[in-house]
């Protein structure tokens, strides 16, 4: 069974750090393309960033390039999204997804795996 697990939520004053991590079971993420996303009360789910190891591909959004980061530990199978200098805007719940198609993009439609969120707040 395949599944995705967020952890590493949490609040923060603006300016400061967090580390998501989403690990995955039933399949290995270096051969499917990985995403983050976010969804803040009223608004639509937001591609953050997305990675593919079989190609190499990452991808963030405009609104968190600079301060976002992700990377994989192939070992423990995990996806991590490091957020620095957060912004009360980065306030959302933020889900990773897999997909079994073959590229990684910022659209939620691209995505048939996805875990069950973890709460991020910015708040000074």
């Amino acid at each position: 069974q395949l599944q995705l697990v967020e952890s590493g939520g949490g609040s923060v004053q603006p300016g400061g750090s967090l580390r998501l991590s989403c690990a995955a079971s039933g399949f290995s993420l270096d051969y499917y393309p990985i995403a983050w996303f976010r969804q803040a009360p009223g608004k639509e789910r937001e591609g953050v960033a997305c990675a593919d190891s079989r190609t190499g591909i990452i991808n963030y959004a405009d609104s968190v390039k600079g301060r976002f980061t992700v990377s994989r530990s192939s070992a423990s199978n995990t996806e991590y999204l490091q957020m620095n200098d957060l912004k009360p805007e980065d306030t959302a719940i933020y889900y990773c997804a897999a997909s079994s198609g073959w590229v990684a993009t910022l659209t939620p439609e691209t995505y048939n795996y996805w875990g069950r969120g973890t709460q991020v707040t910015v708040s000074s």
